[in-house]
């Protein structure tokens, strides 16, 4: 009972915050009090980008710390939101009073079991920083070690959990009543955006990103700071205190005498190893997460919000990046298809004019005056319009990559983002082409291929029957389907030949292992080596095979 009449007070404040921000039609829309939504559905579909970023920003600030935080997280999504709301959503501030010493004093305490004065031997009253989820003090553990402790807010959890189930009940309904809801899949957008906000309710996940950070960091330039483990829990976090100027001052940098060229150069090369070599990075690398230490070390702080890039997502960058470079217009919608989600209702035709239009904006565009961010949120706003919808690791990397690139650029206004990329992106490159790595491939993929092939005579028989018997007709009329049967043929042939491959290697591995045990240096039939012979057709097979794959652009 509790529970509903929480929800209902709620309910009324954010219905009230949409009718005084210009949204009370919404509100009527999802509430059904007679009136037709119809006439009001299609002010969604060509709004005032500019007016409307606005209007959701004024109402998420309203709404106070769930709504400023969510806002906060779909501002890194460009494929989700057109690009006038999400230049007014990154304006979105944590306008959040600190909560009193005493509510501290009691949630430390209740968290870590013990008084605070037994835990510390100094604990700040004085917040060092507050925002909408939690606040920061300084303090010195009994050890001596100087610390900084995160204190999640009282009862935060509970409001987020009360305005999260709102939000999906109201995003249901709006798929069942709006069209432009359904057309943008509000509920998958709600639950990505609410699955992201509910990780940063976790302060052990944030530490266990700070530590896995600090594990795979390979640069001695870059610092990390320890977390203190027993001082930490799901509302508490504990970690070292880091001396350092922020890079959102570099007035104070330079007053220092630090080389702001070099510690630019820095931020760069690691926030591209965490992306295209770590696969894990810090994924809010902005100005004030960013710290230059004394002795011109970088440090990284706040860890609540970090990306993962799998392999094949590497690839699928690195094929973007390829192919926006070689003009390629069709291996660029390649790689997008392989990104995201693709409507089966889209427009190939529209999709391919709005991409060449991509790539002509970088055609002859010398290579110190590519931004690779800003290509790649070119790349989401293309998805965006389109309703291709991207994986979340790839948008983190995006913002990453362009929030890096404007805070190096600060520093150093000369750099060049795209130079202190390239021996990453050669280097992946060059381990897609490593021969041991693609054996290792095809290998996996050989029994799934031979079971196809085993497979593929019994269902043509049975698609056969069924085509005699009448039940099955197909009706076909599309300008694209020829060429989507040459591109089928092309694939079965490609699979056969692999496996002709693979079998004449099956057959020199059996030569080779039956010329060792009978003491033969090389087996011979009549007068011809057949092993090296067999070994010269097999590798000029392999040959051909790797130049097609790659004359296709499909690697």
């Amino acid at each position: 009972m509790a529970n509903k009449f929480r929800h209902l007070i709620r309910y009324r404040t954010i219905v009230g915050a949409l009718t005084r921000n210009g949204f009370g039609y919404v509100a009527d829309g999802l509430n059904n009090k007679g009136k037709s939504w119809r006439a009001k559905d299609g002010e969604m579909d060509h709004p005032s980008v500019d007016l409307l970023g606005k209007r959701i920003r004024l109402m998420l600030e309203e709404l106070g710390p769930t709504f400023v935080k969510l806002g906060q997280i779909a501002s890194t999504r460009p494929d989700l939101f057109p690009g006038g709301v999400i230049e007014e959503l990154k304006r979105l501030q944590d306008h959040v009073k600190p909560f009193s010493y005493s509510e501290v004093v009691n949630i430390v305490e209740s968290e870590l079991k013990s008084p605070v004065s037994t835990l510390f031997k100094s604990f700040s009253e004085e917040p060092l920083a507050s925002a909408s989820i939690g606040q920061v003090h300084r303090a010195v553990l009994k050890s001596g070690d100087q610390v900084i402790v995160k204190i999640q807010r009282p009862d935060i959890h509970k409001t987020i959990g009360v305005d999260l189930e709102i939000l999906t009940e109201w995003a249901r309904i709006s798929e069942m009543k709006m069209s432009w809801a359904k057309h943008y899949h509000l509920r998958d957008a709600v639950e990505e955006l609410s699955n992201a906000l509910l990780d940063e309710l976790d302060y052990m996940k944030e530490a266990r990103n700070a530590e896995k950070l600090k594990a795979r960091n390979t640069l001695a330039y870059i610092h990390i700071p320890d977390v203190y483990w027993e001082f930490t829990t799901r509302r508490v976090l504990t970690m070292e205190f880091v001396k350092g100027i922020p890079f959102s001052e570099p007035a104070r940098l330079r007053e220092a005498q630090l080389d702001t060229k070099q510690l630019a150069n820095r931020f760069a090369t690691s926030i591209f190893s965490q992306i295209l070599e770590l696969g894990f990075f810090h994924a809010d690398p902005h100005p004030g997460n960013v710290m230059a230490l004394p002795d011109g070390r970088v440090a990284f702080l706040d860890f609540g919000m970090v990306g993962r890039l799998p392999e094949h997502l590497k690839n699928h960058f690195a094929s973007f990046v390829i192919a926006l470079r070689n003009q390629s217009t069709r291996g660029v919608i390649r790689a997008i298809s392989r990104m995201g989600v693709v409507p089966d209702d889209i427009d190939q035709s529209k999709l391919f004019d709005d991409v060449d239009e991509l790539r002509q904006k970088y055609y002859q565009v010398p290579l110190n005056q590519v931004s690779v961010g800003v290509a790649v949120q070119d790349l989401f706003q293309v998805a965006y319009r389109h309703r291709i919808r991207i994986p979340n690791e790839m948008t983190m990397l995006g913002k990453a990559m362009l929030t890096m690139e404007g805070v190096a650029t600060s520093l150093d206004p000369e750099i060049s983002v795209v130079d202190v990329a390239e021996p990453f992106g050669a280097k992946l490159f060059l381990n897609r082409l490593n021969p041991i790595r693609m054996g290792k491939q095809v290998m996996e993929e050989v029994p799934e291929l031979v079971d196809a092939v085993q497979e593929l005579p019994g269902s043509v028989k049975r698609l056969m029957k069924l085509v005699r018997q009448g039940k099955l007709r197909i009706e076909a009329d599309s300008p694209q389907l020829g060429e989507l049967l040459n591109k089928l043929d092309r694939l079965f042939n490609r699979l056969a030949f692999s496996i002709v491959l693979l079998a004449l290697s099956i057959v020199m591995l059996g030569l080779i292992i039956g010329a060792a045990i009978s003491g033969t240096v090389s087996p011979i039939m009549g007068k011809i080596p057949v092993i090296e012979v067999g070994f010269a057709i097999a590798f000029l097979m392999f040959l051909w095979l790797i130049y097609a794959i790659f004359r296709s652009g499909r690697f």
